[in-house]
């Protein structure tokens, strides 16, 4: 299959990088706003993981941020075009649930390389893949409570699978930041190393699966995903209260506070 078909891809960078063959490096490529998620980012997070699906000549995928950050949440122009508007909201929805799917439905292995801080969609990405690499100095946070809306996304699908219902608890309930050491000591991720090795060891690891049994890798894939597809039931329902607090008044505040840089007021928004 040829690589035109990512030409459609214009926020995300393709690259097929030397020794290892049959992987495919994806980089979120907007470094100067650190690859926050935009509308065009978002929209396309949702769909490269089918064509990557359908792209035979590709055995592993790494995904990666352009510069310091793998992602540093939603664009913040973008998500106030969603806040309190019911048809964009709705059209958020449906990318937000297909990134999760389509990842989960993807048999082709992903790994990530989580080269700095990760943030909403972004960290969605960077935790839904079969193997997560990260910087052990990069902080993460679902973010979702500080924003005011429920944290839907990945985190509920995921995360009580991970490192489990009470450390889930804890980091979504509070949106706390922790370090790549602590996300490993936990099990959110699957390795911390130090940041010059983030890269090369995803590299690495794609590169073993892509060396081993196509059909075998991508089976215990798709059999261990069943535990993820349990949990979409639970994963929608998140979705769907995220997204209708986006239509009230905590989202607005919590907006608002995002860009006036204070402390949001939960208790009495405007």
């Amino acid at each position: 299959m040829s690589d035109e078909i990512y030409d459609q891809y214009t926020r995300l960078r393709f690259e097929r990088p030397a020794d290892t063959d049959g992987v495919l490096l994806i980089t979120l490529d907007d470094p100067d706003k650190m690859n926050a998620t935009d509308a065009d980012m978002h929209l396309q997070l949702s769909r490269v993981f089918r064509t990557i699906d359908d792209d035979e000549s590709v055995r592993a995928v790494v995904v990666t941020g352009a510069g310091r950050a793998f992602s540093a949440g939603g664009d913040l122009g973008w998500i106030a075009e969603q806040v309190g508007d019911y048809t964009q909201t709705m059209r958020v929805m449906k990318e937000a649930g297909d990134i999760v799917r389509t990842m989960i439905d993807c048999d082709t292995p992903i790994v990530s390389a989580i080269n700095g801080v990760a943030v909403g969609a972004g960290l969605a990405v960077a935790l839904m893949a079969d193997v997560s690499i990260i910087n052990e100095d990069a902080k993460l946070t679902d973010g979702h409570i500080r924003l005011g809306v429920a944290g839907g996304d990945h985190a509920v699908a995921i995360w009580p699978l991970l490192c489990g219902m009470a450390k889930a608890k804890y980091y979504l309930l509070t949106a706390d930041f922790l370090d790549g050491r602590e996300a490993e000591r936990i099990g959110l991720v699957s390795k911390a190393v130090p940041a010059d090795e983030v890269l090369s060891t995803a590299l690495g690891v794609a590169s073993k699966l892509s060396a081993g049994p196509v059909d075998a890798t991508r089976l215990t894939k798709r059999a261990l995903n069943h535990w993820l597809r349990q949990a979409l039931p639970n994963f929608e329902a998140s979705l769907a209260y995220e997204m209708l607090n986006f239509l009230g008044p905590d989202a607005a505040e919590g907006l608002a506070a995002l860009q006036e840089k204070r402390s949001p007021d939960f208790r009495n928004p405007t």
